[in-house]
């Protein structure tokens, strides 16, 4: 992927659509196409162009954009995500981000440009924003799921695969773990299959696929400086609090509702979109093993799911022409989280105050914002 200068002048972008095999490139088409910022984030964009757009992201705000690379998919791809945030001398505390965990939720990697994009856009000139990137380091993986998402974009029978890549085993010949089923939290207990060709295959073992170990792995190294936890999917207009299990709650469940329906009326307050808060099995179904509860059972206090839009009309192919306003009520809705935790770590007296005025007043700025 070839990308000349994301600007508000607009680019020239080279996109090499590539479509995965086992830990190679099957084959790849070229196109070239006009594109602005303005219209940037109102499109889907394939692996190569997010690859580029952080390295991009880097090199246009290198005083507060890093990379890390923190594991590697069963096709020996990166696992990458950008660090954000303004340099400290003391040991900082951090908010996790990761989006694109199933594969065909493409809305989700969308929502992880477009929160990057806003804050390094706001940071500078809103005081909040400034406040928090002082105090707190944004860890933000735009694509979790690399191979899923890389074989998801290969052609139209491809486009609702969910799974990771890795083959079966004892026999079976479908691919493809739920990763979201394969963390280490209750794992196999509910909501899950054995049948390694179901879609929410939950794997051989707990941590089976290398997607999962390796935000396991970081979250085991960051837990006691990461205050909340934001994973992002769809469908269903949802914000899911742990656990996943029915008979099973989170210490803190009352705090994580109180925030969970903040973020719930901040989103509303956008576009007037209505968005479910409570534990899986009460507005969903049970489940088990995801990331969510494997950050609430490590200790991350504020863990969070995010269904992003629709209610099933158009379901995992959401159109373009929704990225944009789904994009803006998410980030209300994310930014109420964030600021309650900031607020409870830095001013822990009137933090859901704080929180519920902040995320008023940018709802009410999103409304009527444009995109530059």
């Amino acid at each position: 992927m070839m990308m000349l200068g994301l600007g508000s002048v607009g680019l020239v972008l080279l996109s090499l659509a590539v479509q995965s095999g086992h830990g190679a490139q099957d084959s790849a088409v070229w196109s070239r196409e006009e594109t602005t910022e303005r219209n940037y984030y109102t499109r889907y964009h394939n692996m190569s162009e997010i690859t580029a757009w952080m390295e991009q992201m880097k090199r246009e705000n290198p005083d507060v954009v890093s990379s890390m690379v923190y594991g590697q998919t069963y096709e020996r791809r990166n696992i990458t995500l950008l660090k954000i945030g303004l340099s400290s001398t003391v040991r900082k505390k951090a908010i996790w981000m990761d989006c694109g965990i199933h594969a065909r939720e493409w809305i989700a990697p969308a929502f992880c440009q477009y929160f990057v994009r806003e804050i390094l856009r706001t940071y500078k000139t809103d005081t909040k924003v400034n406040e928090m990137m002082k105090n707190l380091d944004f860890y933000i993986t735009p694509v979790l799921n690399v191979d899923g998402y890389i074989y998801s974009w290969h052609n139209e029978s491809t486009r609702l695969w969910r799974k990771s890549r890795s083959p079966g085993t004892g026999g079976c010949t479908c691919y493809g773990t739920d990763l979201n089923r394969n963390f280490y939290a209750n794992w196999g207990m509910v909501g899950v299959s054995t049948d390694c060709c179901s879609e929410t295959y939950c794997g051989t073992k707990a941590l089976s696929e290398s997607e999962a170990w390796a935000v396991t792995d970081m979250l085991g190294k960051m837990r006691e400086d990461i205050l909340a936890f934001l994973t992002i999917h769809s469908y269903s207009q949802l914000i899911l609090v742990p656990y996943g299990h029915p008979n099973i709650s989170a210490p803190n469940y009352d705090e994580l509702m109180e925030v969970g329906l903040g973020a719930a009326k901040a989103i509303k307050a956008v576009h007037g979109m209505d968005y479910t808060v409570g534990t899986s099995p009460d507005v969903l179904y049970a489940n088990s093993g995801s990331s969510r509860d494997f950050a609430r059972l490590i200790g991350i206090p504020l863990s969070f799911t995010f269904e992003l839009r629709d209610k099933g009309e158009h379901g995992f192919e959401l159109p373009e022409d929704q990225i944009q306003p789904t994009c803006e009520e998410a980030y209300a809705g994310a930014q109420h989280i964030i600021t309650y935790t900031h607020d409870k770590a830095f001013y822990s007296y009137a933090a859901t105050v704080t929180a519920t005025l902040w995320t008023t007043l940018l709802a009410a700025w999103v409304s009527s914002a444009i995109l530059l």
